[in-house]
């Protein structure tokens, strides 16, 4: 399978997830599936391979747990083939977080404008945490889903208790809402929609907050 036919098909995936979801997402993300495919449509077919870049973190890609869902570990079995060809990104530097976060951490975005497709206010990517990682509270205008794909891991909102989720839970965050997560003794692998009029904005990190 060639490098554009390994991305092709993660987006067609991530795609079938989406349209399992939209029946359990909130009324706030009513349509997004249908914005996803019309975004996918609207942008050309994906060379492959142009924007690669490889982080630390998917060291953990062969260590993903496979999902009971067929659509999960399609996904995941899609990934596998499609990460060397994605551009992965982090969005702090290590003047802002520890050097142990970074090389276990990274996200890539599928659909939306960092990927080339003309999505007005959603974006869809994926987020990978390596083992025994807490990603620290932080916060953004962006209002957002997140879907537990692959590692069960635990979740903090606002001044909550942190919360064990397993994969297939539909976790929702308010705009400008803290939260936070930790893996455990497994990666997590989750599906991200972030749904603003500014997609190209980033988190902020939010200190003196456990």
């Amino acid at each position: 399978m060639s490098p554009s036919e390994s991305h092709e098909l993660l987006l067609e995936t991530t795609l079938e997830l989406i349209d399992s979801l939209e029946p359990l997402l909130p009324s706030t993300f009513s349509g997004a599936a249908g914005a996803a495919h019309r975004a996918r449509a609207a942008a050309p077919r994906a060379a492959g391979g142009a924007a690669a870049r490889w982080l630390p973190v998917l060291r953990v890609v062969p260590q993903l747990a496979a999902p009971v869902l067929p659509v999960h570990r399609l996904l995941i079995e899609s990934l596998r083939r499609a990460a060397p060809e994605l551009e992965w990104r982090q969005t702090y530097t290590d003047l802002e977080v520890d050097r142990g976060f970074l090389e276990n951490y990274a996200w890539t975005e599928l659909i939306g404008p960092r990927a080339g497709h003309p999505a007005a206010e959603l974006a869809v990517g994926l987020l990978l945490l390596g083992p025994h990682t807490t990603y620290p509270p932080h916060r953004h205008e962006a209002e957002e889903i997140y879907l537990p794909v692959s590692g069960a891991a635990e979740w903090c909102a606002g001044q909550g208790v942190w919360t064990r989720r397993a994969p297939g839970a539909l976790i929702h965050h308010a705009r400008e809402e803290i939260h936070a997560m930790r893996t455990a003794a497994e990666p997590l692998l989750a599906l991200y929609l972030w749904r603003s009029r500014d997609l190209g904005q980033q988190d902020s990190l939010v200190r003196g907050v456990a």
